[in-house]
């Protein structure tokens, strides 16, 4: 699925880029629909899948064709209608569905390469609704669009579920709108509905009026009170995370005793480097897993570490690529045989800050 998305993004762009530059609706098929078609799993230039002006004879008029036609096991299951991205697509809905009609298709699909509206028969069979069941904006496709566009393609593309999800879509879609529309401006019966079951007096039109006002209220109030509980919910939750991860970087901390012999070796560290930098430029940070000694309190740039909690001892090196050799040491006295390679670490990390200086 973020496959797909990332490639609608990536048309969506194109669009973008070229969309200026496309004056004709045959244009707008290539650039822009057939891209599209492909990114669905059909071959174009396939034409047992895709075929370009496929005919839709109406009645006596011969000659009718509909610009783009999904073929699976030899018939027709979309037909898509499409027009200059410049235009209007509501002035095209009944060309479409007389082309519905006689194709006995079950999908339609009504496009200028940027809108695309996808419709079926719900209401009648054979006969198109008036209403796209699926609609929707490349240039701002929503990430919940997505999965209803990916039953569409090849691979998925089932004419049973697409119907079944397609009556939910639809009737979803329409109800947001009114609820959209009643948020805006709330109608009479929708005030009415409220106000018969909270007053009890009789619904005279100045207490309507005072309702209409009401209701409105109460609605933005409600969403806003709701949007703030999802926000306030989210924030807890981070704060939880973030408490948890506190809680755990503390127990891990309390698990670390730093000991005699490492704060040994760190003083053995600090009288070989001593004589070319100032002591308190070397610091020793302790971890479950190591003894780690840096410049300049720096995790970027690590002197050594050492491993002495277990039966063998060791001690990691650094070279000017910051590649870790690690090497096994008898005791915390051997440190010492490595003084030309720890003073070389800190000849890497000063040559850099001359270089930039």
């Amino acid at each position: 699925m973020i496959e797909l998305q990332n490639q609608f993004k990536a048309l969506a762009d194109k669009i973008e880029q070229l969309k200026d530059k496309i004056e004709t609706e045959e244009s707008t098929k290539h650039a822009f629909v057939l891209p599209f078609i492909n990114l669905l799993g059909y071959d174009s230039f396939d034409p047992t899948e895709v075929v370009p002006e496929f005919t839709a004879d109406l009645g006596l008029k011969k000659g009718k064709k509909v610009d783009y036609a999904i073929f699976q096991n030899e018939n027709p299951v979309l037909i898509i209608e499409c027009k200059n991205w410049k235009e209007d697509l509501d002035v095209h809905n009944s060309q479409l569905s007389r082309y519905f009609h006689v194709t006995h298709t079950r999908f339609a699909l009504l496009t200028n390469g940027i809108e695309y509206r996808f419709y079926t028969d719900l209401e009648r069979a054979n006969k198109m609704d008036i209403k796209p069941f699926l609609e929707f904006d490349i240039t701002s496709l929503k990430e919940n669009t997505i999965p209803e566009i990916a039953k569409f393609h090849k691979s998925n593309f089932d004419v049973d579920k697409i119907v079944d999800n397609a009556s939910s879509l639809k009737y979803t879609k329409e109800i947001k709108k009114l609820i959209n529309s009643e948020l805006q401006e709330s109608s009479y019966d929708f005030v009415r509905l409220f106000a018969n079951q909270v007053y009890s007096g009789r619904l005279t039109e100045r207490v309507m009026d005072e309702f209409s006002e009401l209701v409105h209220k109460a609605f933005n109030q409600t969403i806003s009170e709701k949007v703030n509980d999802r926000l306030n919910s989210a924030l807890n939750k981070e704060a939880e995370k973030q408490h948890e991860e506190i809680l755990e970087n503390e127990e891990e901390v309390s698990k670390i005793v730093t000991t005699e012999e490492e704060l040994e070796g760190f003083r053995i560290v600090v009288a070989i480097l001593r004589r070319k930098i100032a002591v308190e430029r070397i610091v020793h940070r302790d971890t479950q897993s190591y003894f780690g000694i840096l410049l300049d309190d720096n995790n970027r740039k690590p002197i050594c570490r050492l491993h002495l909690d277990g039966t063998k001892k060791y001690i990691s090196l650094f070279d000017e690529n910051k590649n870790v050799h690690k090497e096994q040491i008898e005791s915390i006295d051997s440190i010492y045989g490595f003084e030309e390679k720890l003073l070389q670490t800190i000849d890497y990390y000063e040559s850099i800050i001359t270089s930039r200086e």
